[in-house]
């Protein structure tokens, strides 16, 4: 069995974009969303090489496998996608662990390794778009509800969090 401590953060690179794209699907597949929703976020759960070069992206590994992953964006200016607001900052997002390994202190030790970053660059706070199932997740390390924002899916909320560092 794989222990916390077994774990390892390391960078994404490139050829990883596979991989942490089919996480990102299967862990949002876990909550049995419609498989309508995933044509809508089919490019919001996409992880492009691009996208690996130009965020801090994070994976936790175990020998040759990844378990999950987050990323920090820097957003340098607010900007509408669709109707929906994004502010300028830095934004914690994709943190998705495989749905096997959920539970086990994995997405913890990533964030907590991505505030550890930010400490380190003098950022003061993450903000997140909090999927609905994570609230309970993202309250136990301390972010702070601060609105609710129009998501991609028509009709449809989702909380934005920030978690101060």
């Amino acid at each position: 069995m794989i222990t916390i401590k077994d774990v390892e953060i390391e960078i994404a690179v490139g050829d990883d974009s596979y991989v942490l794209s089919e996480i990102a699907f299967n862990a949002k597949r876990h909550w049995n969303y419609p498989e309508d929703y995933f044509r809508i976020w089919k490019d919001e759960l996409t992880v492009t090489p691009g996208y690996l070069s130009k965020n801090r992206v994070y994976k936790a590994q175990f020998q040759d496998e990844i378990l999950g992953f987050c990323s920090i964006y820097e957003n340098e200016s607010d900007f509408y996608s669709g109707e929906i607001l994004v502010q300028q900052g830095f934004w914690l997002e994709h943190v998705f662990i495989k749905p096997d390994f959920h539970g086990r202190g994995i997405g913890r030790l990533l964030v907590n390794h991505a505030k550890e970053f930010c400490r380190q660059q003098g950022i003061s706070s993450l903000l997140i778009f909090v999927d609905p199932f994570a609230t309970g997740f993202y309250k136990k390390l301390g972010a702070k509800f601060l609105y609710d924002s129009k998501s991609s899916i028509p009709n449809r909320t989702i909380p934005v969090y920030e978690l101060k560092i």
